[in-house]
């Protein structure tokens, strides 16, 4: 063999080894960027179910607040009308009274089935009676002072001495406070 054609070889050999080292280098580069890929992938596809996550969270507080809000509208939807029908049961209460005094048992009897009816009506809407009588103790969360009095004794200071007016409940919300007078 000439030195020409060693040469040659030698020229051959260092091209291919040229060639060799920069497809290397190329596959290299080309996986290192389908690492980086996958990992840039990977991270975008961590935080996108992250954020379904945090969607989804925020989609079930939303159904379970307006669920909630949906049962109160439903439980107070009638406290205007209930409102509005209260002076109704006070003036049966005041018709009874003086019926009583009139001693017209007829009369009584027919209008203490229709107070009777009337107020079996509303308490099945939802509409109770807050129990106040003479004698409690007076509790400013429940109870609408009108007027303070010189109690007639000592047991009696602080506490109810008369109710001017019945109070009354809506399901768990006081829609009328009982108007009561009290001992100083």
């Amino acid at each position: 063999m000439s030195k020409k054609d060693k040469n040659k070889d030698v020229a051959v050999a260092e091209e291919k080894e040229k060639k060799d080292t920069a497809t290397a280098t190329k596959d290299e580069k080309q996986k290192n960027d389908k690492k980086d890929n996958e990992n840039s992938l990977e991270e975008e596809l961590q935080k996108e179910k992250e954020r379904y996550l945090r969607l989804f969270a925020e989609f079930e507080n939303y159904k379970k607040r307006t669920g909630r809000e949906r049962l109160d509208l439903f439980k107070t939807a009638s406290q205007d009308v209930m409102t509005s029908l209260l002076p109704v049961l006070d003036d049966f209460d005041r018709a009874l009274k003086e019926i009583e005094k009139a001693d017209d048992d007829e009369l009584l009897k027919g209008v203490s089935l229709i107070s009777n009816k009337f107020r079996e009506t509303l308490r099945q809407k939802g509409l109770e009676p807050i129990g106040t009588k003479e004698g409690d103790t007076f509790d400013a969360e429940i109870h609408e002072a009108v007027t303070q009095i010189p109690a007639p004794n000592d047991e009696l200071k602080g506490k109810i001495i008369d109710v001017i007016e019945k109070g009354y409940t809506l399901g768990e919300r006081i829609i009328r406070y009982p108007k009561v007078v009290i001992g100083q």
